[in-house]
């Protein structure tokens, strides 16, 4: 016991700082105490909710920087501080829905994805058009040259008429936040026997450049006071 307490009290020995080669060294660890804590980042689904926050100046007035990370993330967070560490106080991720691509489904399925998680455009009706005249027996047959497509479809019951497909479709699907437009994209179309259709994508990624610059413009026209008064910064 006397032991376990002689090695506590050399334990509170003050450091003793040593140099050589150069180099300052402690005698014992040290660890430094942040002079700011972390704070528990507040997560919320809407690009007009972060505005809110920006405006509300809630929880201080100092300058913040929003980065707009990627077409569904926007964070908040303040400059660095004296040990070269910032805090995130906001964090923004977009609601979406379920949207497949890169693979191939049931006629039914990708008619109801279509309707319900695409903005409506001049290829999203024709691209229905076509769909809705497939018929899920083994009816179907194509004549493809790897470019473009003719599919042969039943449209009544006693007659079968030629459907082109549409190659490639620019369609826009609900990928970041609802504030701001959808971007346009190309798409290919395929379809393949059993009624069995698929979208790939095919503009190579461009589409989140896009969205990205659509969320920093929103929010540089919902926050322009706050940005000429050097209150709020944006990156993307």
């Amino acid at each position: 016991m006397l032991k376990e307490f002689t090695q506590y009290l050399l334990g509170l020995k003050r450091p003793e700082i040593v140099e050589a080669n150069g180099n300052i060294y402690s005698t014992i660890n040290l660890t430094q105490l942040d002079p700011e804590h972390d704070v528990a980042a507040i997560k919320i689904r809407s690009l007009s909710g972060l505005v809110d926050y920006v405006k509300s100046n809630f929880d201080h007035e100092r300058p913040v920087m929003i980065h707009v990370e990627s077409p569904t993330s926007v964070n908040l967070f303040d400059s660095l501080n004296v040990v070269n560490d910032r805090r995130i106080y906001v964090k923004a991720n977009a609601l979406l829905p379920d949207i497949t691509f890169e693979r191939y489904m049931s006629r039914e399925n990708f008619n109801v994805m279509l309707q319900s998680c695409f903005v409506g455009n001049e290829d999203k009706e024709r691209v229905l058009k076509v769909i809705s005249s497939i018929i899920e027996e083994n009816s179907v047959t194509q004549n493809d040259d790897g470019v473009s497509q003719r599919v042969t479809a039943k449209t009544g019951v006693a007659t079968v008429g030629n459907a082109n497909v549409p190659n490639p479709v620019a369609l826009k699907p609900f990928r970041t936040f609802v504030e701001v437009g959808q971007p346009e994209s190309e798409f290919i179309l395929r379809l393949k026997e059993g009624a069995q259709v698929g979208l790939f994508q095919a503009d190579g990624g461009a589409w989140e450049l896009n969205a990205m610059a659509n969320i920093a413009e929103y929010l540089e026209f919902n926050l322009a006071i706050e940005i000429k008064e050097k209150k709020v910064y944006i990156i993307d």
